[in-house]
């Protein structure tokens, strides 16, 4: 099986442009592409998976990966699926989070000369003259197409304001920046962001004729893509700062039954002949099945050491045995009352919940336990002197969280 072929088959593709074309110079590795990533946070998510691991599949046959960091383009925000605005970042801010997606992505891409490269649209989209810009490529958009794109459509009711409406013009900028003097030409991005990669095709021959090589393909990110990078609230980050090894690894322990194969596909390079055989599996040979698939994408990104550590101390929790490297929480003197803390506290201190009512809302559907204790009342609390002695707080069947003082 050729490279496109097996994308086709690990669930990958949504849509393209022209396939033959695509399928030929993926499969002769003569695709030079770009992902694009906005810079809202300082971390890359589990969301960010299958295009990192995208690039890293059509690197390794010889395609050469561009790591477009939108510098310039999380200036403004894309309206993709959001029903309102982004929080507006500084320049400072937006300069920082570059840095460290760079760190996070090289754990995936290889980059150097002749390999993959990264750029950054602030360093073309930021020095534009507007008035020049509008000439250049304003004739190239209609308007009346623009809003017909399911992009914006989803926001009209709303309020969709001018400043966002730009986003399109400035993502198609960006292919067409990258198609003149990166040769790159091809464009890849999640499937809710057709609209705005047509614009980008569209521009390129618009601007530099319609034999212009150029071609776009969409993921199914609509899927378990979407789904993917946040739980109970809570992103799902690739930083083990923000979210620890053992929870990385928990949360792919803990994908839906109807998703792990489906996620084994798209994000591991597991072969398919063997993923065949993992979809046999039933019942507690499913579980099975899941702790691979959480090794081997916590090993992705934080090393086997880690992805071991985090496989033992699952299993140890399981059995009832002691866990080491299961996520704690470090209580201070100034989060007790009377010397005292209220569950629902712990849990929000913990990132357990993301609020006092989601945790309210867990106690009273009967979803949390302190040691082998159902917690029943909203108002429960736990002594500093338990907490010192060493307690273990479980939320649902498959979430344990230890607290020390």
């Amino acid at each position: 099986m050729q490279l496109y072929e097996e994308l086709v088959a690990r669930g990958l593709i949504a849509q393209v442009t022209n396939e033959e074309e695509i399928k030929n110079m993926i499969n002769d590795g003569k695709a030079t592409f770009y992902i694009g990533f906005d810079c809202t946070a300082d971390s890359l998510t589990a969301g960010h998976f299958m295009a990192l691991t995208l690039m890293k599949r059509l690197q390794q046959h010889g395609n050469k990966p561009i790591a477009l960091i939108g510098g310039g383009t999380t200036m403004i925000g894309d309206p993709s699926g959001r029903t309102d605005m982004r929080k507006m970042l500084t320049r400072e801010d937006i300069d920082y989070n570059a840095k460290r997606f760079k760190e996070q992505m090289e754990r995936f891409i290889e980059f150097g000369e002749g390999k993959a490269v990264m750029v950054n649209n602030a360093d073309w989209l930021l020095d534009l003259n507007y008035v020049e810009l509008l000439r250049e490529v304003g004739a190239c958009f209609s308007v009346n197409n623009m809003l017909r794109a399911e992009c914006y459509k989803q926001r009209m009711e709303r309020g969709l304001s001018f400043f966002e409406f730009n986003y399109m013009i400035m993502q198609s900028y960006d292919f067409y920046y990258l198609f003149k003097n990166y040769n790159c030409n091809m464009q890849f991005g999640g499937d809710d962001q057709w609209s705005n990669m047509l614009g980008g095709t569209e521009l390129i021959r618009k601007k530099l004729g319609k034999d212009a090589h150029c071609m776009t393909i969409t993921l199914l990110t609509d899927s378990q893509g979407k789904k993917m990078g946040k739980t109970a609230g809570n992103a799902v980050w690739l930083d083990p700062e923000k979210t620890s090894p053992y929870d990385f690894f928990q949360y792919w322990r803990n994908v839906d039954d109807g998703d792990v194969i489906k996620c084994m596909k798209m994000l591991t390079f597991i072969p398919l002949e063997q993923i065949a055989e993992y979809e046999k599996c039933e019942g507690s040979e499913l579980n099975r099945v899941k702790e691979i698939l959480a090794h081997h994408l916590t090993e992705m990104v934080h090393g086997k050491e880690e992805a071991d550590k985090a496989l033992e101390a699952a299993r140890s929790v399981f059995t009832g045995g002691a866990a080491a490297d299961m996520p704690t929480t470090e209580l201070s003197d100034a989060d007790f009352t009377d010397g005292s803390i209220t569950v629902i506290d712990m849990l929000v201190k913990a990132g357990l919940a993301p609020s006092k009512g989601e945790a309210r809302r867990l106690i009273q559907q009967g979803g949390i336990m302190i040691g082998e204790d159902k917690v029943t009342d909203v108002y429960a609390s736990v002594s500093k002197e338990d907490i010192a002695a060493g307690i273990i707080l479980k939320k649902g069947k498959k979430v344990f969280h230890k607290f020390t003082v």
